[in-house]
């Protein structure tokens, strides 16, 4: 195993703690997009979800971006040719962010000094929920292992969200319960 390798298993090993730490998915998401960012020796990493209808992809977290990047606008579904192909299932590598026509903020790239951009889909079953996107200054073709782990890391971000979900739901079931419980005793 070379030592990359390694580095990207105690990687995944990283994001897959983060995961059963907590069900908050702010919190888990903006750790997981810090441990891709180091990880993977990147400038910048984010997490973007799918809209309810489909037609934007909403900040999840970020790291290593700047303010005035992250509120440039909205990810349009229908005016990014890259994320469109990404939430079709696909991973989608943009050599130069600052030309590519798929590219939707091709001037806001080149301010933030974007070059390279590697982009996977969120999947939970079938279902494409949002894109995982690292960001490099530098032109950067990346080899399988980094997409390997992107993907896999992609993979549980995914799981992550549908858990925090699935929670959420439960929880929100079980306090109803409780609460008309405590009506039905009281009465």
């Amino acid at each position: 195993m070379t030592s990359k390798e390694r580095d990207y298993f105690t990687a995944l090993y990283e994001v897959a703690k983060v995961i059963n730490a907590s069900l908050e998915p702010a919190e888990v998401l903006e750790k997981i997009a810090c441990c891709v960012t180091e990880a993977m020796g990147v400038m910048a990493c984010a997490i973007r979800l799918l809209d309810a209808r489909g037609k934007r992809l909403m900040m999840g977290a970020a790291c290593g971006l700047s303010k005035g990047y992250l509120v440039k606008g909205p990810v349009l579904v229908r005016e990014s040719g890259v994320d469109r192909k990404a939430l079709g299932g696909k991973t989608i590598w943009v050599r130069d962010a600052q030309s590519d026509k798929g590219f939707q903020y091709n001037v806001e790239a080149k301010k933030e000094k974007i070059r390279s951009v590697l982009v996977v889909p969120l999947l939970v079953g079938k279902k494409v929920i949002g894109v995982l996107r690292v960001y490099t200054k530098e032109e950067r073709k990346f080899d399988r292992q980094e997409i390997r782990f992107l993907e896999a890391v992609a993979n549980l971000s995914a799981i992550a969200l549908d858990n925090a979900r699935l929670y959420s739901a439960l929880k929100t079931n079980f306090d109803l319960v409780v609460e008309h419980k405590y009506r039905i005793d009281d009465n």
